[in-house]
């Protein structure tokens, strides 16, 4: 049957085809007639138009400006409602992936027919957050003066009070113990309205997209040791690690140059210090009740087997998967950068319209305490070269390259 849209059907022949003098596949532009061909479907009553489907009767009438309605119209008021609205829109598209992943996520094992599912919904997420990040671009066409000329209408409306941001930052994993407070208080004391109360607690108390990655992360398959005492990921891990520090100590010692021996031995000392905090599973506790690691102790042999081994193609969507979560932390970071600077550009100084110190309280949320996967980008600490890598052995090489829905599977060979 040949393709509706043309690709691959075949070409209407010519005159000069049809006699045989050329060979070349020509094809022939349609007729005025043939690009009318077709049938009007609203005429006929088909379904719901286009307008009716999108209710854009609803989603075009609630550009209220707010200025307008004093007899001071502000042109750059529509721009600002229309970008936060589209903002909404889209965070309300990011919490149904999200919420998607996360029911993939969310069993003791995770089919890995279904991996490519959460990949997928990952990649949408990236995608809209880019999208997002440059939405700005086009609200700094607007000029602090032109912004100044309606801001006095938006009190006390606040993007704070965005109820889908503080949901999706709850259902990424953003710590209650990690947050900055706004005006010395809980970020939840801005809600008033009961159900809006009822959505952001249920989302605190419902396995965050980080727990959710964490415990995948723990049955990631050849971490344990196998059948017969065959050794897991991590000790071999372990004996690499102390080869390749030896090869580090040997060339600072054997160094002639005095000045250059120091620097290599401290530059030992240091990479062997940083080792000792992922190799010491009482250190790496201490490190969690520092706040400076989120993810436990098994999740993050888990995710470093997956880096060394990601060619593997059992690990080949998981490292896609680890790779997706760190850049929703990057661009959610970077978002909330140019919105700093854009507050700074149009506001100064000036207290915000929710009642918050503005760009010093914004300023103040650009750092790691928001990044919800920061021990993902931490990873690279411990990152060996090539060479040191260990070899896996022939049973786990074959673990690690066939798929499977994993039904009647035991956990350890879960990912």
């Amino acid at each position: 049957m040949a393709c509706p849209f043309g690709y691959g059907s075949s070409p209407m022949p010519n005159a000069e085809m049809m006699n045989g003098k050329d060979s070349r596949v020509k094809f022939v532009e349609p007729s005025e007639d043939d690009a009318q061909e077709g049938v009007n479907k609203v005429q006929m009553g088909f379904g719901a138009t286009y307008s009716e489907y999108l209710q854009l009767d609803k989603l075009l009438s609630c550009q209220q400006l707010e200025s307008e309605k004093v007899g001071h119209r502000v042109d750059d008021e529509h721009l600002f409602i229309v970008i936060h609205q589209a903002y909404e829109l889209w965070f309300k598209q990011i919490i149904f992936d999200i919420d998607n992943v996360r029911k993939h996520l969310n069993n003791a094992i995770v089919d890995e027919t279904k991996t490519l599912r959460i990949v997928s919904g990952l990649e949408r997420t990236v995608r809209i957050l880019k999208l997002l990040v440059d939405q700005i671009l086009i609200l700094e066409t607007m000029s602090p003066l032109d912004f100044v000329d309606f801001r006095k209408y938006l009190t006390p409306a606040s993007g704070f009070q965005s109820l889908q941001f503080r949901l999706l930052e709850n259902k990424l994993g953003v710590r209650n113990d990690r947050r900055i407070k706004y005006n010395a208080q809980h970020y939840k004391n801005v809600f008033s309205d009961k159900s809006d109360l009822e959505k952001l607690i249920a989302s605190e108390e419902e396995p965050s997209l980080l727990k959710l990655v964490e415990s995948w992360l723990e049955r990631t398959p050849g971490l344990k040791g196998g059948e017969n005492g065959e050794e897991g990921f991590w000790p071999l891990y372990e004996t690499a690690v102390t080869r390749f520090l030896d090869d580090m100590k040997r060339e600072a010692d054997t160094e002639t140059s005095h000045e250059v021996r120091e620097q290599l031995q401290q530059e030992y000392f240091k990479t062997k210090d940083s080792f000792m905090t992922i190799l010491d599973p009482k250190k790496h506790e201490q490190q969690i009740l520092n706040g400076v690691r989120l993810l436990s102790y098994d999740a993050m042999k888990g995710a470093l087997m997956i880096y060394f081994y990601r060619e593997m193609p059992r690990f080949s969507q998981p490292y896609q998967i680890l790779t997706y979560l760190m850049d929703i932390d990057s661009l959610f970071t970077k978002w909330r950068y140019n919105h700093v600077i854009l507050v700074q550009r149009m506001l100064g100084a000036k207290q915000g319209t929710g009642g918050s110190s503005g760009y010093m309280y914004l300023r103040s949320t650009v750092s790691d305490k928001y990044k919800v996967f920061l021990d993902l980008f931490n990873l690279s600490t411990w990152l060996i070269p090539r060479d040191y890598i260990p070899t896996l052995s022939p049973r786990m090489v074959k673990t690690l390259s066939e798929h499977t829905n994993l039904s009647g599977m035991s956990t350890d060979s879960d990912i």
